[in-house]
This record gives structure tokens, sequence and C-alpha cells, in this order.
């Protein structure tokens, strides 16, 4: 994502900081300087400089030579957890939504070409499916990526599509996905999981989200009719919260 290294003498000294954070971020482990200067696409000189900064100040962690977000980071996603209106919003519903279906329940958001997840409420059974609070995966496959890319304003889809993704049959799709109302996939992202996601409106009929039901494919065989209605309802109650 961070690899066009033509673009990096554009960025300020601010813009290179937050490439590694966020480049950090998105892989949700520790990297090594080797690993960041390939996916950052910054010269050695420049991430060392950041890194040094970013340590300073705590944002990131040095362990035996791999580098992770650090304690302010923490600091940072617990204040995101109190600010966040849509995850204040969403929270009880979704509570209430996997104690119905006893399945897991995700929040998920598109930010910069992927798909965030910034909350779940995993199932109580012991086979469960989790998309875990913080991941984040490619708008590309799943039916959390194709909600959220179907109820996009069409130059953000453009802006975020590649042109070699622009294919007919996928804009097919995400056009159907926003007449039903709700995606469906089965081990697009993670093999042998069945989700359904439904989007979420806030002020103005604008998508700010996706809820995402997901269950072991194996456990819901001739489930899925009741298990979309739950989803699609919960949906509708929290974006009237949204909008109110």
């Amino acid at each position: 994502m961070f690899s066009d290294a033509s673009a990096v003498p554009a960025l300020s000294a601010v813009d290179r900081a937050l490439v590694v954070l966020a480049t950090l971020a998105q892989h949700g482990r520790p990297l090594t300087a080797v690993e960041l200067l390939g996916k950052t696409g910054l010269s050695q000189s420049t991430l060392y400089r950041q890194l040094l900064s970013l340590k300073r100040w705590g944002f990131v962690l040095e362990m035996d030579g791999r580098y992770a977000p650090g304690p302010l980071s923490l600091q940072l996603a617990l204040g995101y957890d109190v600010a966040s209106h849509l995850a204040q919003q969403a929270r009880q519903e979704m509570q209430m939504l996997a104690q119905q279906s006893q399945e897991s329940v995700g929040l998920i958001v598109a930010v910069n070409g992927q798909a965030i997840c910034i909350d779940m409420v995993e199932s109580c059974q012991s086979l469960r499916c989790s998309f875990e609070k913080g991941r984040s995966v490619p708008l590309e496959k799943g039916a959390s990526a194709k909600c959220l890319l179907a109820h996009m304003p069409a130059a953000a889809l453009s802006a975020t599509l590649a042109p070699d993704r622009q294919r007919p049959e996928l804009l097919a799709e995400l056009a159907g996905i926003r007449k039903v109302g709700f995606a469906v996939s089965d081990s697009e992202v993670d093999a042998g999981v069945w989700g359904v996601s439904v989007p979420l409106f806030g002020m103005g009929k604008q998508a700010v989200g996706a809820l995402t039901l997901m269950a072991p494919s194996v456990r819901i065989q001739g489930k899925h009719p009741p298990l979309i209605q739950m989803a699609v309802v919960t949906a509708a109650r929290i974006s009237r919260s949204l909008s109110t």
C-alpha cells in the first residue's frame, strides 16, 4: 500500500511518520527495519529518523530489533473507543445480535483502502469466528469489503478501486448488493467462514460503516435466511440511532 517510492519525496515529515505508524498498525505483528523499508518505500535514513522520533514519543516500541506500536498508541486507541460515536451507538445492538444469533458480530469501516474492524462482540460458542478488533484487510473480498464498496459515493469508489479492478462483473455485484441491502460471502477472506454484512447509515443517509455477522460455515447450513434477517433488523436500528 505504501510501496510507491516515487511518491515518498512529496511526503512531509509528518506524513512519513504516519506512513510508518499505519504500516505497523495494519500488519498486527512486530516488523523488522528491513520489512518496514520494503513496505513503506522510505529510504533507510528517513525510516530510522522517523523510528527514533516515534520511539522517543512512545508511539513505537523496539524489541530485539523489531518494531511495534508503543504505549502511546494504546492510549490513542482507548481514546478512540470513548470518542467513537459509531462504536458507542452500535455496541448494545451488537451485543444483542450476538446473543440472539449465538455468533460473532463485527463493526467494520473503510479507511484508506482497508476494511478495519473497530469493534467486535464474539460468540460464546467454543467454535467461533473472530475478525479481531483492529484487524484490517484490503477492500477486495468478503461480505464486509463488498458491502462497504457498494455504498461508497461514486467518486470514492473510483478512487478506491484500481482501474484493473473496475470490472463489469464486480460493479454489477456491487449494484446487486445495494439493491438487496446486504452482502453475503463464504470463505472469501478466511476459509470456512460465512458472513453477512449490512450497511449502517448516518445523517443524510450516508453509509458510515457495516455491521457484519460471521459464523463457521459448517454450523449454519440451512440457517442463512434467519441470520440475514437478524443482521438487517439490527443494522436498521443502529442506523436510526445514528441519524437522530
